[in-house]
């Protein structure tokens, strides 16, 4: 886990590579085809599959093509966006932070519901089985356990349990686990830690946990919950910044209309991570909303990358 930051351009070149350019602007700086990149997470078929009605919505209401392009991790989409590979992007909001350095993209809406933005939970993992009762339990046998997290880009999967476990004394750049590694994605980390494979796992209750218990992949019995975050803010859509802005409001109002206009394509992408979406719908978002996160992620060392 040294050298994080040239972890998150390295991981990202391969894919990359294989993005067609179809991401050039008209005179009016808008795009002939609209390029939108998400990060599946693990879950790329899933996530495709259930965002197909939204990607068709959009086309219909813009009156131009629109392509979602999918990766495993975010840091991928990072340097997507900021290579002009895409014009938008949906981010974790760690990978938010990441990417809003280079001042080249403007935050546009997340998942809310009665104008708050929705909300989710970091949690570290062990198998049923390990015999591992609590953190305190950890601290005791750290040096004998391995943790995963998920992607170097992940708040809920990486940043948000790093920073907890500094505050406990167990610091996972300094040997305080006999191993420490990136399992790639979050059904990757709960996959891994039921297969014994991880002794410790970092990911999001909600969208992991909950989902890979909804497709059957774990029973609720396999898995124990050793620790929980407080509430993490939601994921947000984000554009180039060069992009003229009235075509970036339009697109803005499709997302925050959606639930009126096309309800039914936003419910087939909500149940894939909510078994209740309720009155969810996407809400218009700032910066300001992950100054939180970017204070967390400024005040660990390995992460001092991260501008307050």
């Amino acid at each position: 886990m040294k050298n994080f930051l040239m972890m998150v351009l390295g991981m990202a070149m391969l894919w990359l590579s294989s993005c067609k350019d179809k991401t050039a602007l008209n005179k009016n700086n808008e795009p002939t085809t609209l390029v939108i990149a998400y990060a599946g997470g693990g879950l790329q078929g899933l996530t495709k599959t259930r965002l197909e009605p939204t990607r068709k919505y959009l086309e219909r209401e813009l009156g131009i093509p629109v392509e979602f392009v999918f990766t495993h991790d975010y840091t991928a989409v990072i340097e997507a966006i900021h290579a002009k590979k895409v014009h938008m992007a949906q981010l974790s909001p760690f990978s938010y932070i990441l990417a809003s350095q280079n001042k080249d993209i403007t935050p546009m809406v997340a998942i809310g519901q009665d104008g708050k933005p929705s909300m989710y939970h970091s949690i570290i993992i062990t198998n049923a089985k390990s015999g591992i009762n609590s953190m305190d339990d950890v601290k005791r046998r750290a040096k004998n356990l391995t943790i995963g997290f998920a992607d170097p880009a992940s708040t809920s999967g990486h940043l948000i349990p790093t920073a907890y476990l500094n505050t406990i004394g167990l610091d996972p750049e300094k040997g305080a686990f006999k191993q420490t590694m990136f399992a790639g994605s979050h059904p990757a980390v709960v996959m891994s830690v039921k297969a014994g494979k991880l002794d410790l796992g970092c990911t999001a209750a909600e969208y992991s946990i909950h989902v890979l218990e909804r497709m059957k992949m774990i029973n609720p019995g396999d898995i124990k919950i050793l620790w929980q975050s407080e509430p993490i803010v939601a994921s947000p859509i984000v554009i180039r910044s060069d992009i003229n802005p009235a075509f970036a409001a339009k697109v803005q109002r499709l997302y925050i209309e959606q639930y009126k206009r096309d309800p039914e394509s936003l419910e087939t992408y909500l149940k894939a991570y909510i078994k209740d979406p309720g009155k969810r719908a996407y809400m218009p978002i700032q910066d300001s909303m992950y100054n939180g996160l970017r204070k967390v992620a400024a005040g660990i060392k390995d992460l001092s990358l991260v501008k307050e």
